[in-house]
């Protein structure tokens, strides 16, 4: 996994919580994985919905390429996923059946130079779940800090 390019939904691990996690490759077009190369993208508000036994991302916004002309990509189009069939059959399965739902959690430029999307199968928390969480992060930040001196 490259360190160059590292795009986080930061939100995603506040509002659900997070079962299993799986790498997809994600379609783009020429303009969008130079504004994704560049760390022109937001994955804050989308999500991932099955269409025709087809995974699909809606609402990952990447930025027009500067240098792009009448060939650039609309900046919140839906764009498909790559997974493997018995991956998408077992997601699939748990979002029917079981209410959960597919967040992308982070995005990433492969060391061959492919683009990929974390995609996590996640619960959503309720408000005294992210409560929780807020004060397991205070003191565990509280605890680094006592074990520095």
């Amino acid at each position: 996994m490259s360190n160059d390019i590292n795009i986080r939904n930061k939100r995603a691990s506040f509002d659900y919580e997070f079962l299993e996690e799986y790498n997809a490759g994600i379609i783009l077009t020429g303009t969008e994985i130079k504004s994704v190369r560049a760390g022109k993208a937001s994955l804050v508000d989308s999500y991932c919905y099955f269409d025709k036994g087809e995974l699909w991302v809606k609402g990952i916004h990447i930025a027009e390429y500067r240098l792009g002309t009448y060939y650039n990509h609309e900046e919140k189009r839906e764009r498909k996923l790559l997974l493997t069939r018995k991956e998408l059959r077992k997601l699939e399965r748990n979002v029917k059946e079981t209410g959960l739902t597919i967040i992308p959690v982070k995005m990433f430029i492969t060391d061959k130079g492919w683009a990929k999307l974390r995609i996590a199968l996640a619960k959503g928390k309720k408000e005294y779940d992210k409560r929780e969480t807020l004060k397991l992060k205070d003191a565990k930040r509280d605890m680094d800090r006592v074990r520095k001196f």
